[in-house]
Formats: structure tokens, sequence, C-alpha cells
């Protein structure tokens, strides 16, 4: 399905409601696997039926299609009178396809075991241990077993989840410039939050490795089109067709050395970069938030230590580093000149090296040549911070797509 014709998927939600109950029995027993998994353990229903295990001939590495960093915990919206007949149809974008999937769900921020009854992937019932339910202790997570399922590369997934007896606050990514949907008995509510559900992996396609887009709203896309995916990790994405995955774990507002709009950077890495399957490279794109928020770092020293780390981190873990210099928002409210000269301190560092393997200069691409401190009118949203979807285009083109892939030395050496 081409990225842009997802609408098409809303016909495929309302046809779901119906299978919904007659699904709710079915349970495979497909072996547990998790090694993202950090729940303590999943709860299994007595005489739950099971099912014959996945084909032996199902191969290939677990990479990440789709992730979403959890931000906070909100409170349940809770609509329906009746919670057992309330469901949640979080519609995903996948970069990669394969013929197996498993999900992740969290519940990072709830105060109370978190019940799941009922898990689909595009109405395929889901397991998790065997079982057609799991129990998630608070503040962790669950990795479902592989489903057999059909993923096509960039196209829209819905995966359903039933809460019956949730009470909140519920893990919540909002913002994700991507209409969802609940369900209850008075009706089909849309609405732009992800609960619960942070990751799809599948395997068996063609993909060899996962790329993370870690960064704040600039990565997750604010300003952009709702429902069209042209954040510039989609652009990314486009570009790869298939063969690299790519996931967004893109927090407006997150910050690299404080708390705030979800957990600073610093703490997040380890969930959200290191612990995402298959995960090769990452590029990073933090610290303007760091630099314009309240309250404002005035050391650009610790800001570009805080990159550096995350640098080391990575290549602890065996992954390559791409990083972003941090572009211009002059014309803001929180802009100020003693704060620009942080900025532009932070891009000199990066600039020189040993911060990144690899530099994207994000503020050189998307500046106005006459008026460097603000962005270029065609790129900016509106807002003089964030971009419109040409300028997400124009980021998403940064990428060496053969650095990437590894083809640009063997093409030269293929030229001699």
């Amino acid at each position: 399905m081409p990225r842009r014709q997802g609408y098409t998927l809303l016909i495929a939600l309302v046809a779901g409601t119906a299978a919904l109950a007659a699904a709710v029995a079915f349970a495979g027993s497909l072996l547990f696997s998790g090694p993202r998994a950090t729940a303590a353990g999943a709860t299994a229903p007595q005489g739950v039926a099971r099912t014959p295990a996945a084909p032996a001939h199902a191969s290939g590495l677990w990479l990440a299609t789709w992730a979403a960093a959890p931000v906070l915990g909100v409170a349940d919206p809770a609509q329906a009178r009746d919670q057992s007949r309330r469901t949640i149809r979080n519609v995903v974008h996948t970069s990669v396809g394969g013929k197996e999937a498993r999900v992740t769900l969290s519940n990072l921020f709830g105060t109370r075991p978190l019940l799941i009854d009922h898990v689909t992937v595009d109405t395929r019932p889901v397991t998790f241990d065997g079982a057609s339910s799991v129990t998630v202790p608070a503040g962790r997570q669950s990795v479902s077993d592989a489903v057999v399922v059909p993923v096509a590369a960039d196209s829209d997934l819905v995966v359903t989840l039933r809460t019956p007896t949730a009470e909140g606050p519920v893990t919540s990514h909002p913002n994700s410039h991507q209409t969802s949907y609940t369900e209850d008995e008075q009706g089909t509510w849309s609405t732009t939050q992800w609960r619960y559900l942070t990751a799809v992996d599948v395997r068996g396609g063609a993909a060899t490795a996962t790329l993370v887009a870690f960064g704040d709203s600039l990565t997750a896309g604010t300003g952009s089109t709702t429902d069209a995916n042209t954040r510039w990790p989609d652009t990314v994405a486009d570009r790869l067709r298939g063969r690299y995955a790519v996931v967004n774990q893109g927090i407006g507002g997150n910050r690299l050395l404080r708390d705030g709009i979800g957990p600073r950077a610093l703490d997040r890495f380890e969930r959200d970069v290191l612990g995402v399957s298959g995960a090769k490279t990452v590029v990073i794109a933090l610290g303007i938030n760091d630099v314009q928020a309240f309250p404002r770092e005035t050391d650009a020293m610790r800001i570009t230590g805080a990159l550096r780390t995350l640098t080391e981190r990575a290549h602890a873990r065996g992954l390559r580093v791409a990083g972003a210099t941090l572009m211009p928002y002059r014309g803001t409210r929180n802009w100020t000149p003693a704060q620009n000269t942080v900025r532009e301190r932070v891009n000199t560092e990066i600039r020189a090296g040993g911060v990144f393997d690899e530099v994207l200069d994000f503020d050189h691409s998307l500046r106005d040549p006459a008026h460097p401190q603000r962005l270029r009118p065609a790129y900016d949203s509106g807002d003089h911070l964030h971009l419109n979807d040409a300028g997400y285009a124009r980021l998403g083109a940064l990428m060496d797509i053969d650095a990437l892939l590894g083809t640009k030395a063997r093409a030269t050496t293929d030229a001699l």
C-alpha cells in the first residue's frame, strides 16, 4: 500500500469490529519470544485452547518495522460504561515487511498491573506465552509470541487491544500525527494517541537491520500533515525501499539533560534505542529544547557532552551514530541572542568532529541564507521552530543511503 494511501484502511477498521467477539476465544501456543521483554511474566488463564507453533521455515532476524517511545501516563478516557466492550485500535505505519510479527505492550507509566485480554494484528489473534491474555506489571512491558501474518512494507497496520479492567494511567504516545481509534457501545472515537503499543517487530522479510531516529518534536514530526507520513524518518524509509527498517523514537518537547515531556534522552536511550530490535544505526537529533525551553541550558559543553555520551553508549553496543546540528529558531517567543550563541557553539563542536561518526547538518540545510538565525520560509511550518512537509522531506534527503546500506564502497570497488 503506498504511504499516502493508508486511508483505505479505515474500511478495515469497521469490518474488523464484527470479527472481534469471535476472535476472543482463539489463541495460539507460539513459543514465547522476547529478547526485548522486561516483564516478569505473562499470566495464562486456565483452559485456554492452544494451536500449533509457527512454521519451522520462519527464520531471519527480528527487526522493528515501527516503534513509538512511551511518553507519559494519561487518565483513562473511559468513554465506555462497560469497559469490557471498549477496544483500542492503534493504527501504525510500517517501514519494512515480513511474514511474522510480534508486538510490545508497555505499562511503563501504569501504577497497577494491566490486564490486556485480547490483541490482534490486522485481525490475526496474538498470544503471550501461548495465552490469549497478558497481565503487564506496573512499570514494565511484555513482548508477544510470533504471529504468522503478512506485513507489507510502507503500509498501515492495525493493532487492536482490549483492556477490560484498565483504570489508568494509560501509557501513551500523544501527538502521533496518525489517526487511531477507540470503540465502545456508544460509537467510534478518533484519537492521535497511541496507547500501550510501543513496537511492532517483523521477520522473514528482505531488510537486514534497523535505523532508529532518536529525537524531539522535529523528529516526531510536529508541523507535518496528519496521516500523510511525511516526517523525516518516513522520507528516509521511502528512500530505503524496504531494505532497512526505520523507526521513529521522537518525542515532542524531549530534552537531553532534564526530564519534562517524556523521560530525558540520557535515561530513555537504553530502552528507546539500544532495546530496539535489529538496531544498527542511530540518528540523534536532540538538544534544541535544552537550548530554548525553560529552564534553559547555558553551557554548550554540557549539551555536547551528553551527545558524546550517547554516542559512546551506542558504540559499546556496536551501533553507528549519525548526529544532527541544531536548527535556527529566531522568531519564536523563546529566542534570545544569548541562547542562540549556545546553539551555535553546540553546532561548532558537532561540526568539528568527535561527537558523532557522521554529521547531518540540519542547520546549514534548513536555515535562511539571508537570515541564518531563522528557518528558510519555504520550510517553516509557521511557528519558526518546526517544519512543514517540504522541510521534513529536505531533512530526510540528507541521509547518505549508499553509506547506510554499505553499497558505496562496493560500488567504488566494482568500478576499479
